[in-house]
Parts: structure tokens; C-alpha cells; sequence
């Protein structure tokens, strides 16, 4: 996961510093990695599994915001408490450092806070995405591109981009594209049955039409 993550760009020497101060954790299916509102003690990367971050509303509803695999930086606030919660989707795997040995670190690496800086400006890609995608397409349109946009993001991991892996349950999915349990079913039916995807054993969706689905997100 070095290529991936924030150790990207650290040399050998570096990484032995980065090694002494992280700690490796663990999270069951369901398992809470850190809850909103907690001290922000910490800062973690994905080295196995997913994790879904989101925040509850008022109203007692779950709003996710995202979708973390291997490589992806967790944990990242401008303030004391951590604004939203993070839990594993499947069994996960993190390494952990706590947030002032790595400020520490960041001093003496520029390398470092490049990666820290990449990962701050690439959350807010992802708000800006995540504004859109709820506010602004229909169901299919927001399927489809959720299915796209995972797998790039699996393609840049260096895994098989086609088939799509869905780990996470179709009431994750809803929560996160704005859409009902039933919504999210009803759209996948209709994705497959107009031939633009296949649905495949062990949460694998086949991208049948990809130059379909593409123009079906076009301008997102």
C-alpha cells in the first residue's frame, strides 16, 4: 500500500521513522473504528478491507460520505473532535498513528506533508462529488456513477477495475446516494434488465456498457 498512501514519496530512511510511531488495529464487519464527536486522537490508513464514514442526522437517518479502501487516509479534522464516525464494512485492517507524533513528523518530512496536503484537498473533492451526485442526478444517473467511480478507484489500486466489488449492503448504498433500500434494488434490476450490467456471485457487478453508463454520468 506504500504507492497508495501518504507514505508515498518517503524514502527508506523515512519510512523506518513512520514505522516507530504506528500501530496496527483491526475492525470487525460492523465494528467501530472511531465514533463522531471523540477526541481526534488519532489518524489511520486502510491497509485491508473498507470503511464506510458517515454522520447521523437529526432525525435519527445515516448520511455516508464515503467509501475507504487500502491506500485511503482516515481521521483528518481541522478541529478537536472527529466530525463524523467510521466503521468497517467487512473485517478490516488499519495501521494507526497517533495525531502528535505525526505532526512531529511532518516537520521533518516534506514528503510527508505533500501526502497529508494531497489527502486534505482529495476529501474535498470527494464533498464537492458527493454534493452533486445527491443533489443534482436521478436514481440511475447516481448508481451508475457510483459504480464508475469505484471502478477507478479500484484500477487505481492496481486491481481488475471490471467486475465492480460491492462490499458494503444495499442500505449502505442507499444511505450514501441519497436513495431508499428499495430505490437502490429497483435501479440495479433496471440497469440489468436494459443490459448496461451483469449481476454476478459475491456482490460482483460486470460493467456490460461502459460508453452507456459513462453517458449516463456525463458531466459529473
Amino acid at each position: 500500500m506504500r504507492g497508495l498512501s501518504i507514505c508515498s514519496g518517503l524514502e527508506i530512511e523515512d519510512l523506518f521513522h513512520l514505522d516507530r510511531i504506528v500501530s496496527k488495529v483491526s475492525a470487525r464487519a460492523g465494528g467501530a473504528i472511531f465514533d463522531e464527536g471523540e477526541p481526534a486522537t488519532n489518524r489511520f490508513i486502510v491497509t485491508h478491507g473498507c470503511v464506510r464514514i458517515y454522520r447521523l442526522l437529526g432525525d435519527g437517518r445515516r448520511q455516508i460520505f464515503g467509501f475507504l479502501f487500502p491506500g485511503d487516509f482516515l481521521g483528518l479534522t481541522i478541529g478537536k473532535e472527529y466530525a463524523y464516525s467510521a466503521e468497517a464494512v467487512v473485517e478490516s485492517h488499519l495501521c494507526r498513528f497517533q495525531q502528535h507524533e505525526l505532526e512531529e513528523l511532518v516537520g521533518r518530512f516534506p514528503a510527508l506533508e505533500k501526502r497529508l496536503m494531497g489527502a486534505t484537498i482529495n476529501e474535498l473533492v470527494v464533498a464537492q462529488d458527493q454534493m452533486v451526485l445527491l443533489g443534482r442526478k436521478s436514481a440511475e444517473e447516481k448508481v451508475a456513477t457510483m459504480l464508475l467511480t469505484l471502478s477507478k478507484r479500484a484500477e487505481q489500486r492496481g486491481m481488475p477495475g471490471n467486475p465492480v466489488s460491492l462490499p458494503m449492503t444495499r442500505s449502505d448504498l442507499g444511505d450514501y446516494l441519497g436513495l431508499t433500500t428499495e430505490s437502490v434494488s429497483r435501479t440495479m434490476t433496471l440497469l440489468k434488465t436494459g443490459g448496461l450490467i451483469r449481476l454476478e456471485a459475491a456482490n460482483q457487478v460486470h460493467l456490460i456498457e461502459l460508453e452507456k453508463l459513462e453517458d449516463m454520468t456525463e458531466g459529473f
